[in-house]
């Protein structure tokens, strides 16, 4: 594991761009100091499934940076995790599942009391997930054999065996191999110019503001930023600007803000529209994923497609 100390060159970039208060924090990532302890983060796979695969976190708990020498699925039963690394930020609501390739130096952040079960697995049947960092579609059965794999509902049931877990990790993969990444990753700005957009972003989301207008305030043209837009972020400007009103939301919602109140801190002027850009994102509307993210209703009507 790679822990706070003696970290590799990936996580003291990460670790960097939090703590630089010159910077913005993350909108799903930010640091308390005060609350950094948590339990072994080591790669703790054995073959007699004896891994500890479920942690459970209270609202706003933050890890520590760290990776695994294995790849890992992650699911939060409730609550809503964050995931960070320099790639950016992912959040998993408990309709989706984030996945960690080996090696990724990334952490966690609790919104709402979370209850997180990790899946590990060997590098063979990882290939069938993407490379890179991504969240997945979560199906009923997909879920339930992360239950399973974890204990249950419960975490404390540890009877199945060596045989019984590889075949239920062989029907997750089964389920999650086809499953298109969701389109909840948000790219974090490492230019200073960047930066600075996302500060002034940050301050107030509920107003709308232009490109042009922001390269004012900060002295850079217009063009160079939405250059610096598409070559960092891989997104133009009003996109990004989209998908960071989005993500906020979403932590608003599973930190229990109202729903009217939370689209409007975020700059839907009507709950229709709010409602109708968060489901296309999400595949809940805000009221659904704010009961989902609270621990209500997460059986098999909740967590079916749509």
């Amino acid at each position: 594991m790679v822990g706070c100390g003696g970290r590799s060159g990936r996580a003291q970039e990460l670790g960097q761009y939090i703590l630089d208060r010159r910077v913005p924090r993350p909108v799903i990532c930010h640091v308390v100091s005060e609350n950094r302890q948590i339990g072994s983060f080591e790669d703790p796979y054995s073959p007699e499934g004896t891994d500890k695969q479920v942690h459970r976190f209270n609202h706003r708990h933050l890890t520590p940076l760290h990776s695994h020498h294995r790849g890992h699925l992650v699911y939060p039963v409730t609550g809503v995790l964050s995931l960070t690394t320099v790639q950016g930020s992912w959040i998993a609501p408990a309709n989706r599942i984030a996945w960690v390739p080996a090696g990724a130096v990334h952490q966690h952040r609790a919104h709402g009391a979370v209850d997180m079960r990790l899946v590990y697995l060997d590098p063979n049947p990882a290939e069938q997930l993407p490379e890179h960092p991504a969240v997945l579609l979560m199906t009923p059965l997909a879920r339930e054999a992360v239950l399973a794999l974890t204990g249950g509902a419960a975490g404390e049931d540890t009877s199945r065996g060596p045989e019984r877990r590889a075949r239920l990790r062989q029907v997750l993969l089964d389920e999650l191999g086809p499953s298109p990444e969701q389109p909840l990753h948000l790219p974090l700005p490492r230019d200073p110019r960047l930066r600075q957009v996302a500060a002034l972003l940050a301050e107030d989301l509920s107003r709308p503001v232009t490109l042009e207008q922001i390269g004012r305030r900060i002295g850079v043209g217009e063009r160079t930023l939405s250059r610096l837009c598409r070559e960092e972020l891989g997104m133009g400007y009003r996109q990004w600007r989209s998908q960071y009103r989005l993500h906020r939301a979403m932590v608003l919602l599973a930190e229990g803000r109202p729903v009217l109140r939370t689209g409007a801190e975020c700059g839907w002027s009507t709950a229709s529209t709010f409602s109708d850009a968060f489901k296309r994102l999400v595949g809940k509307t805000p009221g659904e994923y704010r009961r989902l993210a609270a621990g209500q209703g997460a059986g098999d009507s909740v967590l079916a497609p749509r």
